[in-house]
C-alpha cells in the first residue's frame, strides 16, 4: 500500500496486552473495514488524488445516494482517503485491515465525547476566582472579560463558558499493536477520541518524529 491509504471503522472499546518483556499495554480495539471503495478522484479530473471510503451497511438511502453509490455497495458512513496512487484501486473494491501490519503508526480522527455546557474551569482549565476576600459566589467564574474604553467590546475567541466536547479530534503516532484479519480487528496503544461504537478514520501517521542519533563522546 501506499503511505497515506487510511480506513474507517469504529471504537469498541478499551483493553490491554501484554507485550514481550511482560508488560502491560493499554490499547484501544477498533472494528476497521471492511469499507468498499465508492469514488476516484485525480489530479486529472480534481486536482488532487484520493479515494472516497464507505463503511457500514445502510438500511435505506434517498435517491441522490443510490444515485452515487449505483456502482458500489451500499454503505452508512462515507470518508475520503488522500492517496499516493489511484490506479490501483476501483469502485466496489473491498479494502480491509490488512493494509496496516504490527508496528505501524497511525492517526486516529473521531469526534470527541460531548460533554454538554461547561464553565471555564472544566473547559478550558481556568484556576478560578478568590475564596477569600469577599468572594461568596464567584470561585468558579471567569472573571473580567472585557475592557471599559478601549476596544470597548468583547474580544472575538475570548475564552468563555459553552458547549464542551462533540468537535473532530486527531490522536497521532499510536502504534499498532494487534491486526486480525480474520475479524477486522485493530488494536492500537492508547486511547482514541470518543464513545463506543463512534465513528473512527485511522490513517497512517503524516508527522512521524525523527530520532536523532547524538554519537557517544570521544575520550581524549
Amino acid at each position: 500500500m501506499g503511505t497515506r491509504e487510511g480506513l474507517l471503522g469504529k471504537k469498541v472499546g478499551m483493553s490491554r496486552v501484554f507485550d514481550d518483556r511482560g508488560q502491560v499495554v493499554p490499547v484501544t480495539v477498533i472494528e476497521a473495514g471492511p469499507c468498499y471503495v465508492t469514488q476516484i478522484k485525480t489530479a486529472a479530473t480534481d486536482g488532487y488524488n484520493a479515494i472516497q471510503l464507505g463503511f457500514g451497511a445502510a438500511k435505506r438511502l434517498n435517491k441522490p445516494e443510490r444515485g452515487h453509490l449505483s456502482k458500489a455497495t451500499p454503505v452508512k458512513h462515507l470518508h475520503e482517503v488522500r492517496t499516493d496512487d489511484t490506479g490501483r484501486y476501483t469502485v466496489g473494491q473491498s479494502v480491509d485491515v490488512g493494509v496496516f501490519k504490527v508496528g505501524d503508526l497511525v492517526d486516529v480522527i473521531g469526534l470527541s465525547r460531548g460533554r454538554g455546557f461547561a464553565g471555564v474551569m472544566k473547559r478550558h482549565g481556568f484556576a478560578g476566582g478568590p475564596a477569600t476576600r469577599g468572594q461568596s459566589d464567584r470561585q468558579r467564574h471567569p472573571g473580567s472579560i472585557g475592557t471599559t474604553n478601549q476596544p470597548g467590546w468583547v474580544e472575538k475567541g475570548r475564552r468563555m463558558p459553552g458547549h464542551m466536547g462533540n468537535a473532530r479530534s486527531t490522536v497521532m503516532n499510536l502504534r499498532v499493536v494487534l491486526v486480525d484479519a480474520e475479524r477486522n480487528l485493530l488494536a492500537v496503544e492508547g486511547g482514541v477520541p470518543g464513545a463506543p461504537e463512534g465513528l473512527l478514520c485511522i490513517r497512517r501517521a503524516l508527522k512521524v518524529a525523527k530520532v536523532v542519533k547524538t554519537p557517544p563522546p570521544t575520550r581524549k
